[in-house]
């Protein structure tokens, strides 16, 4: 999501809003009659103050609120993708150590979800960047995948992005980090669980074949067989998410055929990772009509999770935070059929 990518370091002190109190929540609906694997939410908080590394919990970052996950799960949501930031989790060098404290709120709140019959994403928020650079360090990369995988080796609710929105790259480097997270999490011990693999110009499902990062992506080996393409896609005029406007009631399925088409071709399953519209009834209808289109081709859409929740959004648009935020209180209950 572009707009994030410009508001994670503008997060000051003193900004969080306050969390629902904890509601107790038994385990989520039972999905096997929903035509998607996984619905949910991305939970920010742990990527934001990214230009303050490493950056205090509680002022530069936080974690999601466990009594939010606890409300959306009540709603019958079963994902979680966590952000984070590698450099927090693995500072200094790819190959380097883990810091103790960083990966301690990661697992703890991955715990958390899981524990709940839940799946969490760890999603490494950095665009195809470490520190601000483009990653070309494609055997660091794997290392880095290698390390952080052994924490939930043995988690097979746990989900492993490989990276959020790689852009600006050339499309060979991202399918090699592809592979090379693959590789390093398989290599760690972590052979069951499903990897999603996230593709060039944000990864946006709108460009995935004019872009020819779905022809690049296309050849992956994984020895799990256990792959999940995850496009994103925002129904605003340029896809950057930074509207509460759309541009149609039809936008939203229309910008998933090509990417639909390609999954079909190749013989592979997608989910959108990120999607969102403002609390307006243009873009409620161009979000239930995109989501009835993936409905009727779930034989390749494995679900969708929305952008975004956390403790720190406030007024946020599209906000899915428990228990006023623009998208809960206003969008969720049309998005309910489709869980």
């Amino acid at each position: 999501m572009k707009f994030l990518n410009l508001l994670l370091g503008a997060v000051a002190a003193g900004s969080a809003v306050a969390a629902p109190a904890c509601n107790a929540v038994s385990a989520p609906k039972d999905k096997r009659a929903s035509k998607f694997k996984y619905v949910g939410v991305n939970q920010s908080g742990a990527e934001f103050g990214k230009d303050t590394l490493p950056g205090q919990l509680g002022k530069q970052y936080i974690w999601p609120a466990k009594s939010s996950i606890d409300t959306l799960m009540g709603k019958g949501m079963n994902t979680f993708r966590i952000p984070i930031m590698m450099e927090r989790l693995v500072p200094g060098k790819m190959s380097g150590s883990i810091d103790g404290a960083y990966s301690q709120g990661l697992t703890d709140i991955v715990s958390y979800i899981t524990g709940k019959g839940a799946y969490a994403i760890i999603d490494p928020h950095n665009f195809g960047r470490y520190y601000e650079q483009i990653i070309t360090d494609v055997d660091g990369f794997k290392t880095w995948w290698a390390t952080t995988a052994r924490l939930f080796a043995s988690n097979s609710k746990v989900i492993f992005d490989t990276n959020n929105e790689y852009h600006d790259m050339d499309n060979g480097l991202v399918a090699r980090l592809n592979q090379a997270a693959i590789d390093g999490i398989r290599g760690a011990g972590a052979t069951s669980q499903t990897i999603f693999i996230e593709g060039n110009s944000w990864s946006g499902a709108w460009t995935w074949v004019s872009s020819g990062t779905g022809a690049s992506l296309a050849s992956l080996t994984d020895p799990s067989n256990n792959l999940v393409y995850e496009m994103h896609q925002y129904l605003d005029s340029d896809g950057s998410g930074t509207s509460e406007a759309c541009v149609s009631t039809t936008i939203g399925q229309e910008r998933l055929q090509a990417a639909t088409a390609w999954l079909k071709a190749n013989g592979k399953k997608g989910i959108l990772g990120e999607t969102a519209g403002g609390a307006n009834a243009q873009c409620i209808n161009a979000l239930t009509g995109m989501l009835g289109y993936m409905a009727s081709n779930s034989d390749v859409w494995t679900g969708w999770l929305w952008w975004g929740g956390g403790p720190w959004w406030g007024t946020y648009m599209y906000s899915m935070e428990p228990p006023s935020g623009a998208g809960y209180e206003k969008v969720l209950p049309s998005l309910m059929p489709y869980f």
